[in-house]
């Protein structure tokens, strides 16, 4: 028996690219696109990031109306915010609220942090998923992604300026590249000793539980039970800081981790190599 599921979307060029969720599109077989006039296409899946639940399909068409993308960094709190999608298969749907927060962090389905959420009042359903979150003058200004059950008025959306950067990279080299270090890590708080002798600014840090054969951090000789309290300078008190590091650092170009190992503090060149 084949299952079928349903999202929204929003047409971002007039030649059929199409942005959607990753969690709508992911391990689908076969993928339908229904435009506003009841059009059908098949759609052909361009790339997904699901670190951000971004994805691109793209139909095979020409001329196509599209949505112009707008600037999330200057979202103020309580401008008007229309939510447009298929909310439980109720097609075409507007929904208004209000910015209600801006800078919210979020875990897509793999795990990371999504950074500068848009938090909104605009109320979100099942189906609503993919579609755009426009301002009041119709630019697109965030892809629609979760909202939180049983709650009232928590809706949110991906931040436009990071589906530009996500589509830019999915455009160019077909997927989001990433720096990758060969480690498992957790939070962990540091003994307070450490921070007053050492005048961190950070009670936490990173302390590495796994490091990978093989990989950046193994060559780098990190250890196990090391604790990552900088990198380049910048405070790591989580593995969240970490990933927003990496995500903007060039592959191959070495960064300095500064870490406590024992009772020492030291400093550990690695160069990040391509995220699996």
């Amino acid at each position: 028996m084949q299952e079928g599921g349903a999202g929204s979307g929003v047409l971002f060029t007039p030649d059929g690219y199409i942005l959607t969720n990753s969690h709508v599109v992911h391990n689908a077989t076969r993928l339908t696109v229904t435009l506003d006039n009841h059009d059908n296409y098949d759609a052909q899946l361009i790339g997904e990031d699901p670190a951000t639940d971004l994805a691109i399909v793209r139909i095979n068409a020409a001329r196509l109306p599209f949505a112009a993308l707008g600037d999330s960094s200057l979202l103020k709190v309580g401008q008007l915010a229309i939510a447009i999608g298929n909310p439980l298969g109720f097609q075409s749907t507007v929904s208004t609220g209000v910015i209600s927060a801006v800078g919210r962090h979020l875990r897509s389905p793999d795990g990371r942090l999504i950074e500068n959420i848009i938090q909104h009042t605009a109320p979100l359903n099942p189906g609503n998923s993919g579609g755009p979150l426009v301002d009041s003058r119709g630019k697109v200004i965030g892809i629609n992604v979760a909202i939180i059950f049983a709650a009232q008025g928590l809706s949110f959306s991906i931040p436009v300026n990071t589906v530009q950067w996500v589509v830019s990279q999915i455009l160019t080299r077909g997927k989001v590249v990433r720096g990758y270090l060969g480690i498992a890590g957790a939070q962990s708080k540091l003994d307070r000793r450490f921070t007053r002798y050492y005048n961190l600014p950070n009670e936490s840090a990173v302390c590495i539980e796994v490091v990978e054969p093989r990989s950046p951090a193994d060559r780098a000789r990190l250890r196990e039970f090391d604790s990552i309290i900088g990198i380049n300078e910048q405070t790591v008190a989580s593995v969240d800081d970490l990933h927003r590091f990496l995500a903007q650092w060039p592959i191959g170009k070495a960064v300095t981790l500064t870490i406590i190992r024992g009772f020492e503090k030291i400093r550990i060149d690695v160069v990040p190599m391509e995220s699996p």
